[in-house]
């Protein structure tokens, strides 16, 4: 947005101090004149004939008002314009990195020394502010570079197999049609999970009533042959934990909890325990299940999009593409709740999620 040209915050505040300046000294000589001149009788012999009279005292003293006058402008013009220069040369490094950050340096730092004022809150908070950008871009272009990765790996597969059903018509097609139909399912499942994520960061969705004890029942009920087939516990316990936000997103969430505690638990005769209640103003949901020991360094990083623990990486039809607990973090997140994850105490993980109660 071009805006017409105008002085500077330094050119204004130097003739603010000057203007205050001139505005004292007048003040001043107004004073001198209510309270002493007046008073001075306006007649020839002057005060009992030995005292000027009024007219000879203003005459004299007009003069040196008028050069005070003067050096009081002069001298507020100079001085205001030195002292506005030191009191802005923290804004003109802001400045300057604010510029440097519209280049795309990201990685500039203020760090602004001295006490704490004004100036100083501003910088830590453009520090601040820079940090988190640049975390945020960084994050950003991993999610592309990773997501581009996952998308050409299923887009590859299918066109090698076309190329061998091209050039070996005796090949049995039937083989390849369902393998093609296999990396096809993976690659609309990706898709979506992708569409998931991006849903749930923007916050685009309509918020209700929802209870977290009957969407646990419904992912129990419909991942129960999963759980079964693998030999695996599936049980829900606890009460209602009424939020709220939307029903659609909060599904999946706890679907995805869900299926990631049965998908990476033992290999027969684990166990996964859903429990809801209501604590004060929020509503819990706790995803426990069995399994291999975690090593602590690996919890923070199962958030992240397309991060595979090497102890939870599976090469099975449920494999996945680590898009699971990212989608749940940002569901959670965009609900206004909280996701913790910490290790089970015989192993396994304990996934927490904390959200606003409806009230």
């Amino acid at each position: 947005m071009r805006r017409r040209p105008g002085l500077s915050a330094r050119v204004k505040l130097a003739l603010s101090y000057a203007g205050f300046l001139f505005v004292a000294g007048a003040l001043l000589l107004a004073v001198v004149w209510a309270f002493l001149l007046r008073y001075v009788p306006d007649n020839s012999q002057g005060l009992l004939g030995i005292s000027p009279n009024r007219y000879l005292l203003v005459h004299t003293f007009a003069p040196a008002a008028a050069v005070a006058m003067a050096f009081l402008l002069v001298f507020g013009l100079v001085g205001g314009w030195l002292l506005a220069g030191r009191m802005l040369a923290p804004l003109t490094r802001i400045t300057e990195a604010a510029r440097t950050a519209g280049r795309g340096a990201l990685s500039h730092r203020i760090r602004m020394e001295g006490r704490q004022d004004e100036f100083r809150e501003l910088s830590d908070a453009f520090d601040a502010m820079l940090e988190q950008l640049e975390s945020h871009v960084a994050e950003q272009q991993r999610f592309a570079a990773n997501a581009s990765h996952e998308l050409r790996t299923p887009l590859s597969i299918s066109r090698a197999l076309l190329d061998v059903a091209r050039k070996d018509p005796t090949r049995d097609r039937g083989e390849i049609i369902e393998r093609l139909h296999t990396v096809n399912k993976r690659a609309i499942d990706l898709t979506e999970a992708l569409l998931l994520l991006s849903r749930g960061d923007r916050g685009a969705f309509r918020r209700e009533r929802v209870d977290l004890s009957l969407l646990a029942e419904e992912a129990a009920e419909t991942l129960l042959p999963l759980a079964e087939q693998r030999r695996i516990t599936l049980g829900v316990t606890g009460g209602a934990a009424v939020t709220r936000g939307s029903a659609e997103l909060l599904l999946h969430m706890v679907t995805n909890l869900v299926q990631n505690a049965v998908v990476h638990n033992l290999p027969a005769d684990g166990a996964v325990t859903v429990h809801t209640e209501s604590y004060g103003d929020l509503s819990v949901l706790r995803v426990e299940n069995t399994g291999r020991p975690l090593p602590p360094e690996l919890l923070p990083t199962l958030t992240e999009p397309f991060q595979r623990g090497t102890e939870r990486v599976r090469t099975d039809e449920h494999a996945g593409a680590g898009l699971g607990l990212a989608i749940v973090h940002s569901v959670v997140r965009s609900h206004g709740g909280t996701l913790d994850l910490a290790p089970g105490p015989s192993g396994g993980l304990v996934v927490t999620v904390r959200l606003p109660a409806a009230t």
